[in-house]
């Protein structure tokens, strides 16, 4: 099987003048939360709170909302005027039916890999792209997740990632959590698949499907930056980039759905030539181990 590589390297370039800046914090323990998902309502402008939970976002416009949203916390929107400390009520989860029972591990199953794979690596920003795992009655002898892979490719050392699991809600979108925490997991440096283990959740796989989606965190131990000289004006720009990269295949779907804005957003065949209802879409490579 032949496997062709591309690396497109999109790089970010940001205006130190153009940004908020403040921390995020637990509202009861006054603890900073970090890797807080920030976006600018309805647009797509994204960044992510550090370790200390500060942040910092580029837009000027402090007449703009804010959403800040992560695992284990209710989602705030809040004005940018206002936004310089910042305060999450943590909530509870109720998983469904979820948690059952533990899985043995003496029978696995890779899903999602195709035949013929070109793949390609390009900065997506910071929204949240998903890959689609529709429920297959032969998961029932498989029906635990064992392990989530991701190929990515990284330009530093031990860079983070968030890994993301919905389950489908009544619309077909992605819905509720799997995890009742986030699942922030480091990447080498390098070009890899990565095999991130699931066992210690026993989830099992939902009759509804599945939404594995990976999210960049736009964080200072992620960037790199470097200074580029426009030959004709002879004026400098900071380029920033965040790793890791994750690749993506070209491949035919339904639909594709990606977080952005603050929202989902569900991307279909505009073609009204092509009656099959499918699309050629980038998706992340992303393959899912079961086990019983």
């Amino acid at each position: 099987m032949e496997k062709r590589l591309f690396l497109l390297l999109v790089f970010i370039t940001c205006s130190v003048s153009a940004q908020i800046k403040g921390i995020v914090k637990d509202s009861l323990t006054g603890k900073p939360i970090p890797f807080v998902n920030i976006w600018v309502e309805n647009e797509n402008i994204g960044s992510t709170s550090e370790e200390n939970g500060t942040y910092q976002i580029n837009t000027t416009e402090k007449g703009k909302k804010l959403i800040f949203s992560t695992l284990g916390y209710e989602k705030k929107i809040i004005y940018a005027s206002e936004a310089s400390i910042v305060k999450l009520k943590t909530t509870s989860y109720s998983l469904n039916e979820v948690v059952i029972s533990k899985s043995i591990g003496t029978k696995t199953v890779e899903i999602g890999k195709y035949k013929n794979e070109m793949y390609q690596a390009f900065d997506n920003g910071p929204k949240i792209d998903t890959k689609f795992f529709p429920y297959l009655a032969s998961y029932k002898k498989t029906k635990y997740l064992k392990q989530v892979t991701i190929y990515t490719d990284s330009r530093i050392e031990n860079a983070n990632i968030k890994i993301h699991l919905y389950e489908v809600d009544s619309n077909g979108f992605p819905g509720q959590e799997l995890l009742d925490k986030d699942f922030v997991v480091t990447v080498k440096n390098g070009t890899r698949i990565n095999r991130f283990d699931l066992t210690d959740f026993n989830l099992k796989f939902p009759k509804n499907g599945l939404f594995v989606g990976f999210e960049k965190l736009m964080i200072e131990k992620n960037k790199v930056e470097k200074t580029i000289t426009d030959s004709n004006t002879n004026l400098a720009q900071v380029q920033k980039t965040y790793f890791p990269f994750v690749l993506y295949n070209y491949v035919e779907r339904d639909f594709l759905y990606t977080f952005s804005g603050g929202k989902w957003n569900r991307q279909g065949n505009q073609n009204k030539n092509n009656d099959s209802g499918k699309m050629m879409i980038n998706e992340p490579v992303i393959t899912l181990i079961l086990s019983n």
